[in-house]
């Protein structure tokens, strides 16, 4: 079976027409990239400095780390908005794990089994029951959320190794560190994940038509799960950085996440409502957003501020598409 749906006219994701619209896209958001750096290299003395620019890959990479696997499951029109709150609870496991005196593998190991499983509780829930992954996930950010204040309280777990700190602190080679090194590697992963494997192909192919996609002989079920899996092992990889530059584990931490990820992906031309999408365009979109936040940061903008900025280019990525395709039925309606 897995031969025959191997060999299936799937349709190809990365067709002229398409890969013409997405590489527009991506140059779209490379120049904007390229607009913005120019501009907060004008406005700020301190913004062309290399370990502020590598400061500043710590202002997304842990979120960008998990938008690379939210792209696939947008892109098979699922969304997974517990993410936040998986990471505040894998955090709360490896900061009670911590306390125990466990060594640094077996705290790693923890975040990310806990990612793991509650990836695969959201799309167990789905898949079984048919539920929106929406409604599933707004339910389980309440309760994963939920039980790690449960948990927490008003604590904070500060008792790491010293030698955790490497996972949010430590640098690979000059100003690259370990986080922004990782995310390149998984973003490398990802992109032939999605753009040269039959999993990618099946993934656009369930995004563009789940029925004909399990009639063809796709497990889309199966297909879905292991990708809320993959979420959630992201968000517990993504937990364990946050909590090894933080140096403590919060009840609130990475509270509000949810938005600037699903922002990120977006922004990078996945189509919210499934089927299309690349991951250079997520990772250029990161990257942009990182510019962003680390540009205003230095211009010394409030925080509110920046999630009002967000949420504006969250509204005019979503609305660009609907209003180019009303545009283009206009035009054909007189032509």
């Amino acid at each position: 079976m897995m031969e025959q749906s191997a060999k299936l006219p799937i349709p190809n994701t990365l067709s002229t027409p398409l890969k013409s619209l997405l590489v527009r896209w991506e140059t779209f958001l490379l120049a904007v990239f390229a607009a913005v750096f120019i501009a907060f290299s004008v406005t700020s003395p301190y913004f062309l400095n290399v370990w502020n620019l590598s400061d500043a890959t710590f202002n997304f990479t842990e979120r960008a780390l998990i938008a690379l696997p939210m792209a696939m499951l947008i892109i098979c029109r699922e969304i997974d908005l517990s993410v936040a709150s998986i990471i505040a609870l894998a955090s709360v496991a490896m900061g009670y794990v911590a306390q125990t005196g466990a060594d640094v593998p077996l705290i790693v190991l923890t975040g990310i089994t806990v990612g793991l499983l509650c990836g695969l509780f959201n799309g167990f829930v789905v898949t079984t029951f048919g539920i929106p992954s929406i409604v599933v996930t707004i339910g389980t950010m309440s309760l994963f959320r939920g039980i790690t204040q449960g948990l927490m309280g008003n604590q904070v777990l500060r008792d790491y190794p010293f030698e955790f700190a490497f996972f949010g602190q430590g640098y690979v080679y000059w100003v690259f560190s370990f986080q922004f090194v990782l995310f390149l590697s998984c973003a490398l992963l990802f992109y032939i994940l999605l753009h040269r494997t039959n999993f990618g192909r099946r993934t656009y192919a369930i995004g563009n038509n789940p029925t004909a996609a399990e009639f063809s002989g796709i497990k889309v079920r199966r297909h879905k799960m292991i990708l809320f899996a993959m979420v959630g092992v992201m968000a517990g990889v993504a937990s364990v950085l946050l909590t090894s530059r933080l140096g403590s584990t919060r009840p609130a931490i990475a509270f509000g996440w949810e938005l600037s990820i699903v922002t990120m992906v977006v922004l990078g031309g996945v189509n919210i409502l499934g089927g299309s999408g690349t991951i250079p365009g997520v990772v250029i979109a990161a990257f942009l957003m990182g510019v962003v936040t680390f540009g205003l940061g230095l211009m010394n903008i409030p925080g509110i501020v920046m999630n009002i900025i967000i949420g504006l280019m969250l509204i005019t990525v979503i609305s660009i598409p609907v209003i180019m395709r009303r545009i283009q039925q206009h035009r054909s309606r007189h032509l």
